[in-house]
């Protein structure tokens, strides 16, 4: 009785950590650039003196879906977004690089590019720093470009470039704060071949409804396994009063 206990109080904890990976999803679901969390689990024997008669469920890692949100118009010329493959660039808190698909940018009071939790936006020449200007726009290729304050309206000055990586998704590993390093804590080069739009957003790629059915249907099998744990007991009950009677 106690292996039949033991697999349902194993199932029911599994359960409920995918509830909570499923609504870290849902609070996310209007987060722009935010990637999925994923879970896997797998069942295993455990080990130990005598026969290998009792199994249990084990999360083997979390992962994450990479596929692209959809692209929201916004015509602000420091919100970004890239199309297809690649990521932004931008200096964690302890220095390192990390990487975003979160291009809400805005504008320092210094003039640096800074994503909207305050962190730099790196360049192929480190942060990017915006000298005073009437506009501002940002090429294909990554390409910041700016009009000078009191230029006039032909005037462009190329302030930097993007840099714009391409890992591969083997490489990634997402972090606490949502943004992802690579795993080895290699720096990658720039990639040429990522594309930039300006004036537009990456949404989440949270799908609000499969995740709120997925939801449903964890909370009905968390329900099932304390239900079989009930039973297990039940019938640990009835099987004392027999030895007793």
């Amino acid at each position: 009785m106690d292996k039949f206990a033991y697999i349902a109080m194993s199932a029911a904890k599994e359960a409920m950590l995918a509830q909570s990976r499923i609504a870290h999803n849902l609070a996310n679901a209007k987060t722009t650039g935010f990637k999925a969390d994923l879970t896997r689990a797998k069942a295993l024997n455990v080990e130990g003196d005598g026969l290998e008669s009792r199994a249990f469920a084990l999360t083997t890692g979390t992962g994450y879906d990479l596929s692209s949100g959809q692209l929201i118009t916004t015509g602000n010329p420091t919100d970004l977004a890239i199309e297809g493959e690649g990521w932004f660039v931008v200096q964690a808190q302890d220095g390192s690089e990390a990487l975003t698909r979160n291009g809400a940018f805005e504008v320092a009071a210094s003039g640096m590019l800074q994503t909207s939790d305050g962190l730099p936006v790196l360049g192929d020449a480190g942060p990017i720093i915006l000298p005073p200007s009437e506009s501002i726009s940002v090429g294909a290729d990554g390409t910041v470009s700016v009009r000078p304050l009191g230029a006039p309206a032909n005037t462009v000055q190329v302030v930097g470039r993007l840099r714009l990586v391409k890992p591969e998704p083997t490489q990634l590993v997402k972090q606490a704060d949502g943004l992802f390093a690579v795993a080895n804590g290699e720096i990658l080069p720039s990639d040429a071949s990522v594309r930039v739009r300006a004036g537009a957003l990456e949404a989440s790629n949270v799908n609000t409804v499969e995740a709120l059915t997925e939801l449903i249907d964890l909370s009905r099998r968390f329900e099932m396994h304390i239900k079989m744990l009930s039973s297990a007991q039940q019938n640990d009950e009835a099987l004392d009063r027999l030895l007793q009677a």
